[in-house]
């Protein structure tokens, strides 16, 4: 039977990391794969979630399955997060809501139900946007459409031309936007931005579908969450899906959040049971120990504490990257401005360059990462950051 099946190229990412791998060069820099990692080139496991791992650790006293719409301190604890302490949306019991496989589960689960409430809608995406977007929601069996967002001449958000697009979208589609720190560019909309993209979605009645992976990343917890918490609040129906993998460190844990805000509580109640009914046909019931460490560590004040702190320090240390970045370009000659890269949020940055000088940089220099020119800031360091600077100068 499965002689049939054609071979596959290996993802363009995980396919890097393999490349990195065999590179037997000692100064070869990884800046491919989105995830945060030390001045040490280590991923770390958080100080707050190794406490949370001995308070469950104590605490668990079975291994049976936990209710099939997630950890419900997990999620209600995710939603105060997202929405805020004193949400309307959440106070009026708005909000439908389950445990998702992480990030990417909490996409497939939304676009599962999108599919149910309405199999013609259309999900218009940024281009760029995050690669698995399009498998994700497009095999779900919906349209994709793009919407322009980000120039490489001007280094910059196309705003003007995302909104013209954005006025073709009416009733029944979707408009996927990143909460914060856009993958793959690290360029954010502006509150002032958020404003408008509001006022547009309450005249052409479209659906948002908010991604947000990188909440604490940007500016803040709360900073960040300005354009989720303005749609929820001032308009009828908002999709999110929310990944607790970056700002946790819990990569290899898979939480995440599916959620449903809703026009009225009536609504809501049906809107559970269908976003439940969609979790038990892909995965039967959720998994419980990521889910769990979350909700020890919001739970309690303590912890939570010490949780922002180390997102604070996570967020100030790839700003300090970044500035860093800036400065060994210019340094080393380049003649290009990269200024432009202190302006951009999160873990990711889009360097402008092409993709020949992509491939180049990862055949003399060793320097790997996607042909888009996407680069993981966290993978540089104190120790690198010269050797990246110089081979992007001599690649210009």
């Amino acid at each position: 039977m499965f002689e049939v099946l054609p071979h596959l190229d290996p993802d363009p990412i995980l396919g890097l990391s393999v490349a990195y791998k065999e590179d037997k060069n000692d100064a070869k820099i990884d800046l491919g794969v989105g995830v945060y990692k030390d001045e040490k080139g280590n991923t770390p496991i958080l100080s707050s979630v190794a406490r949370a791992q001995s308070i469950l650790q104590e605490r668990e006293d079975t291994k049976s399955y936990i209710t099939p719409q997630g950890n419900q301190g997990f999620i209600d604890n995710m939603l105060t997060l997202l929405l805020g302490e004193a949400s309307p949306v959440l106070m009026a019991d708005r909000v439908a809501a389950v445990q998702a496989p992480g990030g990417c589960g909490a996409l497939r689960i939304l676009s599962e139900l999108l599919v149910r409430c309405n199999k013609d809608a259309r999900v218009f995406v940024s281009d760029p946007t995050w690669a698995n977007h399009i498998p994700l929601i497009g095999s779900a069996g919906l349209a994709l459409e793009t919407y322009p967002y980000f120039s490489k001449d001007k280094a910059g958000i196309r705003f003007d031309a995302m909104m013209d697009k954005l006025k073709e979208a009416g009733k029944g589609d979707v408009v996927l936007l990143h909460g914060c720190c856009h993958n793959p560019t690290g360029a954010d909309l502006t509150n002032e931005q958020w404003d408008a993209v509001l006022k547009l979605a309450q005249e052409r009645g479209f659906l948002p579908f908010i991604d947000v992976a990188y909440l604490g990343f940007g500016d803040g917890i709360d900073e960040d969450a300005y354009g989720i918490r303005l749609l929820a609040e001032n308009l009828p129906e908002v999709i999110i899906a929310a990944s607790c993998s970056k700002n946790f460190g819990l990569y290899r844990e898979r939480v995440g959040l599916a959620a449903i805000i809703t026009d009225n509580s009536k609504v809501k109640k049906i809107a559970q049971t269908q976003i439940q009914s969609v979790a038990r046909e892909s995965y039967s019931m959720p998994p419980s120990y990521g889910g769990a460490l979350v909700d020890i560590i919001l739970s309690d004040k303590a912890l939570n504490q010490e949780w922002v702190s180390e997102v604070n320090s996570m967020r100030n240390r790839m700003k300090t990257l970044r500035s860093m970045l800036v400065d060994r370009l210019e340094a080393n000659g380049a003649q290009q401005d990269f200024s432009f890269i202190n302006d951009q949020k999160g873990m990711f940055s889009f360097l402008c360059i092409t993709p020949e000088q992509v491939l180049q940089l990862r055949r003399e220099h060793s320097v790997y990462f996607v042909e888009s020119s996407r680069i993981n800031i966290a993978g540089i360091n104190q120790q690198n950051v010269d050797t990246l600077a110089k081979a992007l100068v001599s690649v210009l």
